[in-house]
Order: C-alpha cells, then sequence, then structure tokens
C-alpha cells in the first residue's frame, strides 16, 4: 500500500507541477526575476516534502500546489494589470556602465564584482569595456549590452544596399538521426538527401553528426569524423528538377 500510496503522490504531483508550468507560462522558466525564482523552488519543496513525510497525505499535496500555483497567477495577474506592483515584484534594469564609465555604485549594490562583470560582457562578444556605451543588469540576471558606435555591427542599411530575404536554417539531420517533418517541411524527400549526401562523398546519414539546409546556401554537412584539417563541406544551393 505504501508503494501504491507513493507512486499515486508522485503521479498526481507531477501532473499539478506540469498544470502550474504550463499556465503560469514560460516566463516562469525563461525570464526568471526574483519572485519566480523563489516560487519555482516552493514548488518542488511542496512535493519534495510531502512524498517523504508519513503524516501528510494525497490531498494536503493537491491543496498546497493548487494554492502555491494561485497565488502565483495572482501575482502574475497583478504584475500586468499594474505598473507599480511590477516595478516591486520584478524589479527595474540596473544601470551599471552609462556613457561608456562604470557605476561602481551600482556595480556594489548587484553584488558584482568587476571580474564578474568582464565575464559576462565576454558572453556577448565584448571583450573591452572601451567597447560598451552602456550596459544594463536585467531582472533575471542577465545583461544588456549597447556598444559604442565605432564597435557596433554594420548592417546593409550603413552601406545603403537593398534587402534580401531572410531564411531560417532547417536541421535536416542530428547525431545519425533523419528529421523527417523537417524534410517534408523543406518539400524534398530522403531520396534526394541520399543524393545530395552523397555528393559530398558521405554514404548515409547515419555517419552524419549534423546536416543543415539553408536556402541560398545549399547543404552543410558533418560527419562523425570530418577529414583532418579540412572544414565540413558546404553544397552549393542546386534547384531540384
Amino acid at each position: 500500500m505504501k508503494w501504491l500510496q507513493l507512486t499515486l503522490e508522485l503521479v498526481i504531483g507531477f501532473i499539478l507541477l506540469f498544470a502550474v508550468v504550463k499556465i503560469a507560462g514560460k516566463k516562469l522558466i525563461s525570464q526568471m526575476s526574483p519572485f519566480t525564482f523563489i516560487a519555482a523552488i516552493v514548488l518542488g519543496e511542496l512535493l519534495g516534502n510531502a512524498l517523504y513525510d508519513d503524516h501528510i497525505h494525497l490531498w494536503y499535496i493537491i491543496y498546497s500546489i493548487t494554492l502555491w500555483g494561485a497565488m502565483l497567477l495572482l501575482v502574475e495577474y497583478a504584475s500586468q494589470k499594474w505598473l507599480s506592483f511590477r516595478l516591486w515584484s520584478e524589479g527595474k534594469p540596473t544601470v551599471l556602465i552609462r556613457n561608456g564609465a562604470i557605476d561602481y555604485e551600482a556595480l556594489k549594490k548587484s553584488r558584482l564584482t568587476l571580474n564578474q562583470l568582464q565575464s559576462l560582457l565576454r558572453k556577448h562578444e565584448t571583450f573591452s569595456i572601451r567597447e560598451v556605451a552602456f550596459c544594463f543588469l536585467e531582472a533575471d540576471g542577465e545583461i544588456s549590452v549597447l556598444k559604442q558606435a565605432d564597435h557596433q555591427k554594420t548592417t546593409r542599411e550603413d552601406f545603403h544596399l537593398p534587402p534580401h530575404p531572410v531564411y531560417v536554417p532547417v536541421t535536416l539531420v542530428r547525431d545519425g538521426q533523419l528529421l523527417r517533418d523537417e524534410l517534408m517541411e523543406l518539400g524534398k524527400n530522403e531520396q534526394w538527401l541520399t543524393a545530395e549526401l552523397r555528393k559530398q562523398g558521405v554514404s548515409s546519414w547515419q555517419e552524419v553528426l549534423i546536416a543543415e539546409w539553408l536556402e541560398g546556401k545549399g547543404l552543410f554537412v558533418q560527419t562523425y569524423r570530418p577529414s583532418e584539417g579540412k572544414m565540413p563541406k558546404q553544397q552549393g544551393l542546386k534547384e531540384e528538377s
């Protein structure tokens, strides 16, 4: 009976946690504010502690997770409804670098060292502070960087070039597995892919680590063991007859 009760509690708890996360939205996972971070931890603790406490019954688990999920949704609703409440619950970005100068007081209030700031900047392809005009520490702990004008990437608009269409690359093979749904969306078939692979000296997709199609660029293929000293091949675009 104890094994049956534990199984039932695990299944019910899993379903409830899954429902709370789905209803609360992707923000609970991808955009962690201080409140959502605490909420996620408590949700897990409510289930974890209840499972191994003999005095806590199934209805207590259902009640506690449902109540906590309802309060979480209430806070999210209030954050969307009232700006003042949102600023209180989520906080606002902190300016760490302003007009190229580090705000040391803001850095201390954010409990960040200069080494940590430099590490975060390097993750944004910024290896020198002199390249930065503004740097914001967001509520989820990530930083946003606006570079100095002479360090910003150029665009086609800067050179007055006409715009061109943008295509999304499609992965057709990953880890030796054919992604048939992606191939069908592309309007191609397995025979076409096999022929394209053979053009690059690959007999089957089981040998392929990754194969990616990009309109206008063709098929990029890398096998598990690419030839030493050679870059993975990229086949030019050819229209299928």
